[in-house]
């Protein structure tokens, strides 16, 4: 991890965009550990194409991607690849929770806006709308999966503070990550996420 390049802080329970050109790189750190940043991006000159969990988990053939493996668009294109990653156990399968995930897993009446609404609030400026977000790649998300019945459970993540995952953009990016708002997500211990951007060519 460059501690020379800036790094930018995702305030709990909140999102931020950044636009990545190829060649880029990605760091997303947890800053306190146990805590999970979703992300999803999309072609920056067309939005239509976007992170695929299918494609990219699909043509891996396993379920936990890490350190090597490249992520893929819609249209089975690589949009990045993990160049290094501290941790090793990440989540892309379950969809960022949203008003209705805490209201019909967590009870809550008034629902908070969650990573749903935090990313469609980051992506505002690209008109990128609540039915345009797709699975995110749940980075340190913990989701553990019975090998027999199919039961899987969202636990704590492995994550340590300073944990970090450094992405490589294979093409033009609009990224949006949040620091997440799901209590299971992040051992109901809600903190931020770090991120670095390291353009091109960066030592």
């Amino acid at each position: 991890m460059n501690n020379a390049i800036k790094t930018m802080r995702i305030s709990p329970c909140s999102a931020q965009s950044v636009e990545l050109d190829t060649g880029d790189e990605l760091v997303i750190i947890d800053p306190q550990g146990q805590q999970v940043s979703d992300l999803v991006a999309f072609e920056r000159t067309e939005l239509e194409e976007y992170l695929s969990s299918g494609r990219s988990l699909d043509y891996a053939s396993r379920m936990w991607l890490t350190t090597g493996d490249i992520l893929y668009s819609n249209r089975s294109r690589p949009m990045f690849t993990i160049l290094e990653d501290t941790c090793g156990r990440h989540d892309f399968t379950l969809t960022p929770c949203s008003k209705d995930t805490f209201k019909i897993i967590y009870g809550e009446d008034e629902g908070r806006p969650g990573c749903e609404g935090n990313l469609v609030a980051a992506l505002a400026p690209y008109n990128i709308g609540v039915d345009r977000i797709p699975i995110a790649f749940n980075v340190f998300m913990h989701v553990a999966v019975d090998a027999d019945s199919g039961e899987f459970r969202v636990l704590p993540p492995l994550s340590k503070a300073g944990d970090f995952v450094r992405f490589r953009a294979e093409m033009p990016l609009v990224v949006a990550m949040t620091a997440c708002s799901a209590g299971q997500s992040n051992n109901f211990n809600y903190k931020p996420i770090d991120y670095q951007v390291l353009p091109h060519g960066t030592d």
